[in-house]
């Protein structure tokens, strides 16, 4: 991870939602002080990011691309 963690016992996976408006769902979160574990990562495919739940489980918010009409 970008702050130098590594895969501990019991991996990475998480639990991925899709959302639509990932940048309000972000600033939401981040008013309720949830911990990021990275930046937001904007790939062909849409864009996310991780935040861990209280007990420190991740959690990926995840933007599907909007596609462009043909």
């Amino acid at each position: 991870m970008p702050d130098g963690r590594r895969q501990e016992p019991g991996g990475w996976n998480r639990i991925l939602i899709y959302v639509d408006n990932l940048d309000g769902h972000i600033e939401r979160l981040k008013r309720q002080d949830v911990r990021f574990r990275n930046e937001v990562e904007a790939a062909p495919g849409g864009k996310q990011i991780q935040l861990e739940d209280p007990d420190g489980n991740p959690i990926e918010l995840h933007e599907a691309a909007q596609s462009s009409p043909p």
